[in-house]
């Protein structure tokens, strides 16, 4: 079970890394739809890239991966409403959705519930 837990750590990771870092012009976008500022989108992702090091780090250094999951799939719920919000369509909320299942399953297995 550890090993699904750490393919599910990178795969956070690095999708988190892929949006927030090479396509931050749609998240500036996003986020301007959503009618947040500029402080909560750079809060937001600087939060979004720490929890996910820490994911990555927590393959080596177990006791990180609670925490940083759960907070990575508080995030995912808080995505989850803000697409809500402003009404888009179902293909929007997959990504962050698919992120917050990972999220879950990563807790799961570190607080060994599954």
């Amino acid at each position: 079970m550890n090993e699904l837990s750490y393919l599910l750590q990178v795969i956070v990771a690095l999708s988190i890394v892929y949006v927030w870092v090479f396509r931050f012009d749609n998240i500036v976008l996003e986020f301007k739809q959503y009618e947040l500022s500029d402080l909560t989108r750079n809060f937001v992702g600087a939060a979004k890239i720490a929890l996910s090091t820490l994911l990555v780090a927590g393959i080596w250094f177990p006791p990180l991966v609670l925490m940083s999951s759960m907070a990575m799939a508080v995030l995912m719920v808080f995505a989850q409403l803000a697409h809500f919000k402003v009404k888009n369509p179902w293909i929007k909320h997959v990504p962050s959705f698919i992120l917050l299942i990972c999220s879950l399953l990563i807790a799961g297995i570190a607080a060994e519930v599954i």
